[in-house]
């Protein structure tokens, strides 16, 4: 995985302080591509590449790449999965002549061979941007699922793009200013959905969607689909060929993932998805020669260690595990918010960002669970609709009336995911639709509590837009696949490959997520979803055609994902950050909060009156973002 940054021209010429501009956008991405930093340019067109060499390790293999004649250059981040059979099946070693073993350079003669339809065979995690000179036009692209990042803006007839935002804080004219309204749907979600950012004007570059530039007519760039989404249930399906084709689908996932020149390893939470590519990695003869990484919470509600242990040792992996203290929370905070460049309220990021600064001591690639929750509707919220389904069928109104005011009654618990959260989070949620139960389910804060914390809250649509248009845009029949691709649109790209990529890309490590491999998708995409949850078993086909490859302690287990004991450490390890930033200088400097319900939230939750734990991480983190981005824009000092 590398860095891309670059400068298109709308218009006029491309000047030498362009250029300039150019090599700083690229520069700043140095630990993204510390091994080789490249630029290619002409009065149209700056591509700039920092590299991190993973499939051929030689000078040749180096980026931005062009072919022989120079007509089409490329600047590149990521990995295609299946390049060798590309290459195989299209004869391009009999068309083209090869300089390297890459996949870059596979990518570049298979645009050459059929154009953009190249994208239509590719398999994998990838960015791109490519100039082709004799069409004199330029192509921005980002994957099927969004797993790398691609960001864009367009300023004084510029087209400026970047794999981080803080790429555009080198261009003199640009003006770091909020985004209201992608911070508003940001303290309901944690996360920052579609393609808004956390600063006005730049834009996140959707998966599955790219821009076409006409160099002689740029007119105003718009991005347009060129793969779409969707689930198609072969309800003809037998249960064993569910099994066996979930089986062959990540087990080819994980054999393609696996290909590097240097070394890899992988992540493991203990939970099934990380468990189940390690067990396929071992099936596939590669457990001993594997570094694993393991994360432990060290609270003991949020400590899954022992299933860590069980598996590294089922495979016979060479085991590290990192302990998270609050004081490594505190020392990594302003850090991780420099490399983040938004403002995220999932309280893994810093974990993240400690494993994977442990894992370059021996790694350059990590192999990651993330993606099997969306194909197997393993999360919580897709089991709250199953079961809500039945509870609104068979428990009478005013029994389910009785239930939601008893749930309001269970004292406070800030332990991972309580017995009171879940209760009153379902008791409210099986109330609502579909979509609406799902942004419910997860939310950090209702319309109503942000009208209490933003100044301008009454000025945007209600967040669950986002859900409920998508979800009613669909044709599908069932509802649970609906939520999936919900979850793939929004929560996969906007919170978890964002936390993966910054966090891992901070320490120059590549993530690779063979469960997102297009090839796997499209056969999980499939499976119907009465295979995924059985009864009130989640995880159902997975479970059954993982079994072969896992020790039985793992597969009986639930996940329960990795998260911080935010609540628990605001009490005491973490009170002293709560005091120094909910300050009325602090919060009301950002002219976003009100300071007198940020200071009811963080008292409520120090009495414990109510679980404000994550509404507070989420608040933090905006504090930290906009005092390092916006109020000073002083991020290098913590890079």
């Amino acid at each position: 995985m590398c860095g891309i940054a670059g400068i298109i021209s709308l218009g006029s010429r491309l000047t030498e302080a362009d250029i300039e501009t150019g090599k700083r956008m690229t520069s700043i991405l140095h630990h993204r591509g510390p091994d080789d930093r490249g630029f290619l340019f002409n009065e149209n067109c700056f591509l700039g590449n920092t590299r991190l060499s993973i499939i051929d390790l030689s000078a040749q293999a180096n980026l931005p790449m062009s072919n022989d004649s120079g007509s089409i250059w490329l600047a590149y981040n990521g990995e295609i999965t299946n390049f060798k059979e590309l290459r195989d099946q299209f004869r391009l070693e009999e068309k083209f002549s090869f300089n390297t073993t890459s996949d870059t350079e596979v990518l570049l003669h298979l645009y050459e061979d059929m154009g953009m339809e190249c994208l239509q065979h590719l398999s994998g995690m990838f960015a791109f941007v490519l100039y082709d000179r004799k069409l004199k036009k330029v192509v921005i692209v980002r994957d099927f699922y969004g797993t790398r990042p691609l960001f864009w803006m367009v300023l004084n007839h510029r087209l400026y793009f970047s794999s981080e935002i803080k790429s555009f804080m080198q261009i003199p004219e640009f003006r770091p200013l909020v985004n209201r309204e992608a911070i508003f749907h940001y303290f309901s979600l944690a996360y920052i959905p579609g393609t808004l950012t956390a600063f006005h004007g730049v834009n996140e570059l959707d998966g599955a969607h790219l821009m076409e530039i006409d160099l002689d007519n740029p007119g105003n760039p718009v991005p347009s689909e060129y793969y779409s989404i969707r689930f198609n249930p072969d309800y003809g399906m037998t249960l064993e060929e569910a099994e066996e084709g979930f089986y062959q689908a990540i087990l080819g996932a994980v054999d393609r993932n696996l290909i590097s020149d240097a070394a890899v390893g992988t992540t493991l939470s203990g939970g099934l998805d990380s468990s189940s590519i390690l067990g396929l990695s071992r099936v596939l003869g590669k457990g001993n020669e594997l570094h694993s990484f393991s994360l432990r919470i060290n609270e003991k509600s949020f400590d899954e260690s022992p299933y860590q242990r069980a598996m590294a040792e089922y495979a016979g992996t060479i085991h590290h595990e990192i302990t998270v203290n609050p004081d490594d929370v505190k020392r990594n905070l302003f850090r991780q918010m420099a490399y983040m460049d938004e403002p995220i309220g999932d309280g893994s990021a810093i974990p993240f960002m400690l494993l994977s600064a442990e894992a370059r001591k021996y790694v350059k690639v990590l192999l990651s669970g993330e993606g099997g929750d969306e194909i197997s509707n393993a999360y919580e919220t897709h089991m709250a609709n199953h079961v809500s389904r039945m509870y609104r069928k068979f428990v009478p109104s005013f029994v389910r009336k009785a239930n939601l005011k008893l749930a309001g009654l269970l004292p406070v618990s800030f332990n991972k995911l309580s017995f009171e959260f879940l209760a009153k989070r379902f008791t409210r949620g099986a109330e609502l639709s579909a979509p609406e139960a799902h942004l419910y389910y997860r939310h950090v804060l209702d319309r109503s509590e942000k009208l209490d914390l933003l100044h301008f809250a009454e000025n945007h649509p209600h967040t669950g837009k986002f859900f409920s248009e998508l979800f009613n845009s669909l044709d599908y029949t069932d509802e649970l696949d609906k939520l999936s691709q919900i979850d793939m649109k929004y929560f996969f790209i906007g919170d978890l490959m964002q936390k993966n990529d910054r966090m891992f890309m901070a320490n120059s490590v590549e993530a690779r997520f063979p469960f997102m491999d297009r090839k796997a998708v499209e056969f999980f995409s499939t499976i119907p979803s009465k295979y995924k949850i059985r009864g009130l078993t989640r995880r159902y086909i997975e479970k059954k055609a993982m079994k072969r490859v896992l020790p039985p302690v793992i597969h009986r287990r639930q996940n329960f994902g990795i998260e911080l004991p935010y609540s628990l450490w605001f009490e005491d390890s973490l009170a002293r950050l709560g005091h120094d930033h909910f300050t009325r200088e602090r919060v009301e400097r950002t002219e976003i909060l009100k300071y007198e319900h940020v200071d009811r939230l963080w008292k409520d939750h120090l009495a414990r009156k109510r679980d404000n734990g994550r509404t507070l991480w989420s608040i933090l983190s905006f504090l930290i973002w906009f005092e390092m981005f916006v109020y000073n824009g002083d991020f290098r000092g913590y890079m």
